[in-house]
């Protein structure tokens, strides 16, 4: 058997990366299996609100930052107080490389197919036929993660979006402007496809008369497909009469909004969208990773530095700083609010995200990146209610669907 290095990660995406280069800063000797080039470009955007990348100190990454940044649920237009910004994904995943390289990473290239679980390692075997231990395995390879346990669910909730980076024969958005949620403009609101629920544009001016534009859908359990939301968009533009004058990208998202937590108990790892770090309610996961990728690797450097501190201690000690308490309990929180979200209709969705983003900006802005405790959270969502016209009051207090046994865990943890 080969010598156990301390950490395999398994992955090339941004999760897979961010991980891999703090291990590297602290001196832990990691090693990565993907069945891509970690240099392969990556093909979604990346978006993040301005005080999350200041206080990382990554506002160097940034291809774009906008400061003129509203979203449209009625007349006049909600301006959001915050800036907004774009990662260079080239640069942020060069800086990430560049960390990795300079500690020596070694990278293999191969599928994994199994894990196997010892005292003191486990072992990875691929499907081109080698072996690969490590001391703690990290499985980074999206929400599609082969090797993470977590509860079945038959509600899994996707979030779906259709975008386009191009040339229009007129501006699609005001100059200098970045749009996150344009429900009053939305196409659905005059097309003939009624039984479609809302859509969104979320759209960013790009400078020399480029813009990315994109309709998106909030989570359903049966998801707004492509085509749809391509049909929407175009529609949008037609009623503008803004023709499409050439595309340099086009960017199709689906991903997962509630699912289950993961089992804590397991040996290996998760991070990322393996961990259920997307946002239930907002989508968020860059800025999640980001902050909890220097956590997770101090927490695993401290730990592989006790002798007697086994494999199954060390992936438990991880799984703890990912998921604490106070994280569990927001997130039951938030998927809760996603399930609300699912059943409003589109008035009372207008309604609550007028009344949402009308919060002090601490609240609103704590509640979509994740960073509230359990106590401001619960004020926050206080707040709102209070706000909310009685349409909105009404909705979040019909229990529908699992919306009871999501309110139920909350209120039984909360007496713990």
């Amino acid at each position: 058997m080969n010598v156990p290095t301390d950490v395999l990660v398994i992955g090339a995406g941004p999760a897979a990366l961010a991980i891999s280069s703090e291990l590297c800063k602290r001196g832990v000797t990691v090693q990565g299996l993907a069945s891509t080039d970690p240099t392969r470009p990556w093909n979604n955007t990346y978006g993040i609100w301005g005080f999350e990348v200041d206080k990382l100190r990554l506002s160097h990454l940034l291809s774009h930052r906008w400061s003129n940044c509203n979203s449209h649920f009625r007349i006049p237009a909600t301006k959001h107080r915050a800036d907004y910004g774009l990662f260079d994904k080239p640069l942020l995943q060069s800086h990430w490389l560049s960390l990795i390289d300079s500690a020596n990473m070694v990278w293999h290239q191969g599928t994994a197919v199994s894990l196997e679980h010892f005292e003191n390692y486990s072992s990875v075997n691929t499907k081109e036929g080698f072996h690969l231990s490590a001391r703690l395995i990290i499985e980074a390879t999206g929400h599609q993660s082969r090797f993470i346990s977590r509860p079945i669910s038959k509600n899994i909730a996707y979030q779906t979006a259709y975008g386009m980076v191009g040339r229009f024969s007129k501006s699609p958005i005001n100059p200098g402007q970045f749009t996150l949620m344009d429900y009053y403009n939305s196409g659905s609101r005059f097309d003939s496809d009624d039984n479609y629920p809302p859509t969104f544009l979320y759209a960013m001016d790009f400078g020399e008369d480029i813009y990315f534009l994109e309709e998106t859908s909030l989570a359903f359990t049966n998801p707004v497909t492509y085509d749809i939301l391509q049909r929407k968009l175009q529609t949008k533009l037609n009623r503008k009469e803004i023709s499409i004058l050439e595309v340099y990208h086009e960017e199709f998202c689906a991903f997962p909004m509630n699912l289950p937590l993961p089992y804590l108990n397991q040996q290996v790892v998760g991070f990322g969208a393996a961990a259920s770090m997307v946002h239930p309610a907002s989508g968020y996961t860059i800025g999640n990773i980001l902050r909890s990728a220097p956590l997770l690797a101090q927490s695993i450097s401290d730990n592989l530095m006790k002798s007697n501190c086994s494999s199954s201690q060390l992936a438990c000690e991880a799984w703890t700083t990912l998921w604490s308490q106070n994280s569990i309990q927001c997130h039951r929180i938030f998927q809760f609010g996603l399930e609300k979200l699912m059943r409003f209709s589109e008035p009372q969705l207008l309604d609550f995200f007028d009344t949402f983003f009308s919060l002090p900006l601490p609240q609103w802005s704590g509640f979509l990146t994740n960073t509230l405790t359990i106590g401001q959270l619960s004020g926050a969502m206080i707040n709102l209610f209070l706000k909310a016209p009685w349409s909105v009051r009404k909705g979040l207090m019909e229990f529908r669907g699992q919306e009871t046994e999501l309110m139920l865990k909350i209120l039984l943890n909360s007496m713990k």
